[in-house]
């Protein structure tokens, strides 16, 4: 008889903060993902959860761009926050899930992992789940918003006290990331992406050849010990299902489409670690993108429609 491995030890981390956003209202994601139920949904897929409760940083001061950046400072204090936390829970042999908070945070968490993964020798794969590139810089975009950069950050562009928190530069090389879902590229920044050569799976691809061959294609050559990253901003879905976002984006997967998505995550077996960002509560309907992002973080961990055998 088969040995069922052991259910895996989750923590939540929230990260109450807009900092790096320009809308406000990203900061009040963290409760509206614990008012959805995210940890019974996870207790009821067999998870052992932890709630961390809530990072402590910097208000947002609503401030104009310095040096092409907006609260740089309140950024990267969040951020050390993210990786410090996150870090020590992958220390711990834990599954950290980041309730964002806008998606600049995942600097920090990212560079945690990557950390973690070079210290053990794995492998690493970052999927992207989002509308966005996130690959702007200073120098491309003129908000300043970091939310907008994190990719590139994570890559080695960015500002020094970013570029640095996972103790190496970059913290990731672009072949170890894979963006799905991508529809909106500022011009400058899709010219950027090719310079790189970022992975990037947009919409179009996807319309093309279905979620299921896009992820087969995404995590084509995975190692047998790595460890998958899933970076979920909601904006990732369609607005349709997910109103509740500073950045809708028309055009967006399915339902069905993403719950596929996140199932086939969930059949590799090596997620080790999750983001889910961009939760604007104050632009939802009645809890409904948090109710979906839920639900859709269940199939991450299992939850699943498949009836054959």
């Amino acid at each position: 008889m088969a040995t069922l491995p052991p259910p895996p030890r989750v923590s939540l981390i929230g990260a109450p903060t807009d900092v790096g956003a320009g809308a406000r209202g990203a900061s009040m994601g963290p409760t509206a993902l614990r008012i959805a139920g995210l940890r019974a949904t996870l207790e009821a897929q067999g998870a052992d959860v932890l709630d961390r409760g809530d990072l402590e940083g910097p208000a947002n001061p609503g401030l104009p761009p310095i040096g092409g950046y907006r609260h740089l400072g309140e950024v990267h204090h969040w951020c050390r926050s993210v990786h410090d936390a996150v870090h020590a829970e992958l220390a711990a042999g834990r599954l950290p899930i980041l309730l964002g908070g806008d998606h600049a945070l995942s600097i920090g968490s990212i560079s945690a992992v990557a950390r973690h993964c070079r210290t053990d020798g794995r492998a690493l794969r970052v999927l992207w789940l989002d509308a966005h590139a996130d690959f702007n810089t200073n120098a491309l975009t003129p908000s300043g918003n970091l939310h907008g950069m994190p990719v590139a950050c994570l890559c080695g562009y960015g500002p020094a006290e970013l570029v640095g928190l996972s103790g190496a530069r970059p913290a990731l090389a672009p072949a170890e990331i894979r963006q799905i879902g991508i529809r909106s590229v500022d011009q400058g920044e899709k010219r950027f992406v090719h310079e790189v050569g970022l992975e990037v799976f947009d919409m179009r691809y996807v319309d093309e050849v279905g979620m299921r061959r896009t992820l087969e294609v995404a995590l084509e050559g995975l190692a047998a010990d790595a460890h998958v990253h899933v970076s979920f901003d909601v904006d990732f879905l369609d607005p349709d299902i997910a109103p509740g976002v500073g950045t809708t984006v028309p055009g967006g997967p399915s339902y069905r489409e993403a719950q596929l998505c996140m199932e086939m995550i969930a059949d590799t077996g090596r997620m080790g670690s999750l983001d889910i960002m961009e939760l604007n509560p104050a632009l939802d309907l009645r809890n409904r993108t948090a109710e979906v992002a839920v639900d859709l973080t269940a199939s991450l961990f299992g939850k699943s429609t498949l009836m054959r055998r």
